[in-house]
């Protein structure tokens, strides 16, 4: 009875859950792999939070174990997917930057798979054998194993949300710190220009305002203009 009770709560609250956070190189794509049963659902979640030059966006692609391509993106800043397994296997998770020659992109990567658990059988199995005087009990596993699972699922979606949220913030500084190296930048090239620009001008009226003739006279007669 006690064993039964502990092999429930941890089938209920099985699930694979992974975050990531990775840079694709320039003209490079960057691939995972993951096992997945058959009829489990994949959630996943990415966005490209940096890059180095250019727009944040990559081309990504999911694939089953056979090769099939299931979901493809384009250059996408971010998306979410929600898929139910039909094979069992190693699902292919690729991000592609090979449209982009000079700029890496980061990107954050978030993976959640649940398996689909047969907990309600298990229950009229146990059921069966243990006869109607375990009903009562049955029941009350069945109720708190009802209530861990809706726990789990509460502090994963808060998690996921968290992790979300800092995946936008730091896209979000990425792109406030670029445009304030960027704004640095041309400021400083915008004070030499102008610093060129005076002195031309300054060297331009001088010599607007010079006599030809006098510096004429002073070539041909030494000393003529100094007391």
């Amino acid at each position: 009875m006690k064993y039964y009770f502990l092999i429930t709560i941890f089938s209920c609250v099985f699930a694979f859950e992974k975050d990531i956070t990775f840079t694709v190189p320039p003209g490079k794509i960057e691939c995972f792999y993951q096992s997945v049963l058959k009829n489990a659902l994949i959630d996943l979640e990415y966005q490209v939070i940096d890059s180095s030059h250019g727009s944040l966006d990559i081309t990504f692609q999911l694939s089953n174990p056979v090769g099939y391509a299931i979901v493809t993106d384009y250059k996408k800043l971010e998306n979410a997917h929600k898929y139910k397994s039909d094979l069992n296997g190693d699902f292919r998770f690729c991000f592609d930057n090979s449209f982009s020659s000079i700029s890496r992109k980061t990107v954050f990567f978030d993976l959640l798979i649940e398996n689909e658990d047969s907990v309600e059988k298990d229950y009229g199995d146990k059921e069966m054998e243990l006869g109607d005087s375990a009903e009562t009990y049955m029941m009350r596993v069945h109720d708190i194993s009802e209530s861990i699972t809706r726990v789990k699922d509460s502090v994963s979606a808060t998690r996921r949300l968290q992790e979300l949220h800092s995946a936008h913030e730091a896209r979000d500084r990425n792109l406030a710190e670029d445009m304030c190296s960027r704004v640095m930048y041309w400021s400083l090239w915008q004070i030499v220009v102008m610093l060129v620009v005076g002195l031309t001008q300054v060297i331009f009226l001088k010599s607007l305002f010079e006599d030809k003739n006098s510096r004429s006279l002073k070539k041909l007669i030494p000393g003529f203009g100094t007391r």
